[in-house]
């Protein structure tokens, strides 16, 4: 290229974007990338010397995954979940020779850890750190020590978990009251984002009004601004899982384990209207029809309403 055109092409985007000793404060590679475009004026080469990028990641178009990949990740997933929701102390390695020696799926750890970090799970057993503070998300204490549970919502718990669909996945959130054993809100997504949570937990709190205090673990979505701001507008507590506590939230990770025991593994569903339906008509069981031996072989909804109206 020379000079003229060179000189000609300073008031072009990429020249106003800032001089060559200001790079360092750009943003990173894919924002780099997205500032070089084929132009007259200036030739991609010369754009990607000067954002001090490789040539070859501009035209580097990632592939997209196979019919084959697809499908052979989501039965990983639904494996991993399987066998987490059936042995729930297995780690990553020992996740793997079960994969290889029940399911005869062939694969590394670091896939399973990746995997396993996706669907927010982990093996359960008490050991230290297990809560190990992240000092860039806000950490609430854990409010149940020591104290007796004696009514309904007076301390609600809230998880999400992973459930298998046909050749995908979803994410359900839900919400347990501790004393009856009620489930009071649910909400299904196809992601682990923040929104989902606060559809369930606003639609419980305007059907049965708020709890006291809501437990979780120390997810990025009970971590949220979001989150953290609706509660204290509500004036609700909000608690979490303590160090080295892994049973502190539970109440509704036996829920879980029994949905997916006496529901989602025996259905198969392969949509996700059919999967709420199932989740749906499972919760109105659960909560109407499924007598419990640490409620006196009473109902939920008959402890919960007996309480409430108390």
């Amino acid at each position: 290229m020379n000079r003229h055109l060179w000189l000609r092409s300073v008031n072009s985007p990429l020249r106003m974007t800032g001089s060559k000793k200001n790079l360092p404060k750009c943003s990173e590679l894919i924002g780099k990338q997205n500032l070089v475009s084929k132009n007259k004026q200036i030739t991609v080469k010369r754009q990607c010397e000067l954002l001090q990028i490789n040539r070859t990641s501009f035209y580097y178009k990632p592939a997209e995954p196979t019919v084959e990949e697809i499908e052979r990740e989501e039965l990983i997933k639904s494996r991993l979940d399987f066998w987490h929701t059936k042995m729930c102390y297995l780690g990553v390695r020992r996740l793997v020779q079960k994969l290889k020696e029940e399911d005869v799926i062939v694969t590394g750890r670091k896939l399973i850890k990746r995997y396993m970090d996706e669907m927010g799970i982990y093996a359960v057993y008490p050991k230290p750190n297990l809560s190990k503070r992240n000092h860039k998300h806000k950490i609430f204490p854990y409010l149940l020590r020591n104290i007796s549970i004696i009514k309904p919502n007076q301390v609600w718990a809230i998880d999400i978990t992973y459930i298998k669909m046909g050749k995908s996945h979803m994410y359900l959130t839900a919400i347990i009251d501790w004393y009856s054993r009620f489930i009071v809100g649910w909400e299904l997504s196809d992601s682990l984002d923040t929104a989902p949570v606060l559809v369930a937990v606003k639609r419980a709190v305007t059907m049965y009004g708020k709890p006291e205090i809501i437990n979780s673990d120390q997810g990025s979505q009970f971590t949220s601004d979001d989150y953290v701001a609706y509660l204290l507008g509500e004036e609700i507590r909000q608690s979490m899982d303590g160090k080295a506590r892994w049973v502190d939230n539970v109440i509704i990770e036996r829920w879980f384990r029994s949905l997916k025991c006496d529901n989602i593994y025996i259905n198969e569903y392969s949509s996700p209207r059919e999967l709420r339906q199932g989740i749906a008509s499972y919760i109105c069981e659960y909560n109407t029809g499924r007598p419990h031996q640490s409620l006196g072989y009473k109902y939920p909804v008959q402890v919960y309403n007996a309480n409430i109206a108390a």
